[in-house]
């Protein structure tokens, strides 16, 4: 008796191995393991007005990231839009871009500008924020993509801002086709119009609005 108890033991232990086997398989999965990549790398910036910083100190290079994962796992940890505090900023820019107007990349552009009533902060802002990104790192401007430099939110105290970024100031029908399909990402009805406004006119402005060269 001892004997058959023994040749079954051994009967059972390559089951147990190829259960060990199948599970470590599973765990292993190359579904759970591979990132899917980005078409560009991007990074994040913060800018906190501090009076005693220049404004250069105040914009803060927080991460880059070139994955789809990386981009939720990042998303989920920081705060939203709408919980900043009034004079910060988010950007978002292809990797080695500076979120300003003096960069080289962004110099000869301009951008895409949405205002928001200060109600729309709980309501709207988080949104369209998030698919102001998600346009951004998803290329859904197909081949005039190349055009998109990135983006901003700018958390103030009468209203907010949201203005994407492009490295040109022309060609027009490029330039409005991007606008467009923004204004259609967001939901914005077509009554509401959105205004391009080029990054040397908004440098040489007198007034408190710089000139709008496009609609949609």
């Amino acid at each position: 008796m001892a004997s058959d108890s023994s040749n079954q033991s051994d009967d059972q232990a390559p089951n147990d191995q190829e259960q060990q086997q199948q599970q470590q398989g599973h765990e292993m999965s190359p579904d759970l393991l591979i990132k899917h990549p980005l078409q560009n790398s991007w990074t994040l910036w913060f800018f906190k007005n501090d009076k005693a910083k220049s404004w250069e100190a105040n914009q803060r290079e927080i991460i880059t990231f070139n994955t789809v994962e990386d981009f939720w796992a990042l998303y989920n940890h920081i705060e939203l839009a709408s919980r900043l505090a009034a004079g910060c900023d988010y950007s978002l820019f292809k990797e080695g871009i500076r979120p300003m107007w003096e960069d080289a990349s962004n110099k000869q552009g301009g951008r895409w500008l949405i205002n928001l009533d200060k109600k729309q902060r709980g309501t709207c802002l988080d949104n369209f924020w998030l698919e102001v990104v998600l346009c951004l790192i998803g290329e859904t401007f197909e081949s005039e993509s190349v055009m998109v430099n990135g983006a901003v939110v700018n958390v103030r105290p009468r209203g907010d801002k949201l203005s994407m970024w492009l490295c040109e100031a022309k060609p027009q029908d490029s330039i409005v086709r991007i606008g467009q399909k923004l204004k259609n990402r967001l939901g914005i009805e077509e009554k509401v119009t959105i205004g391009y406004e080029v990054h040397s006119d908004t440098m040489s402005k007198q007034g408190s609005t710089a000139k709008i060269r496009y609609t949609v």
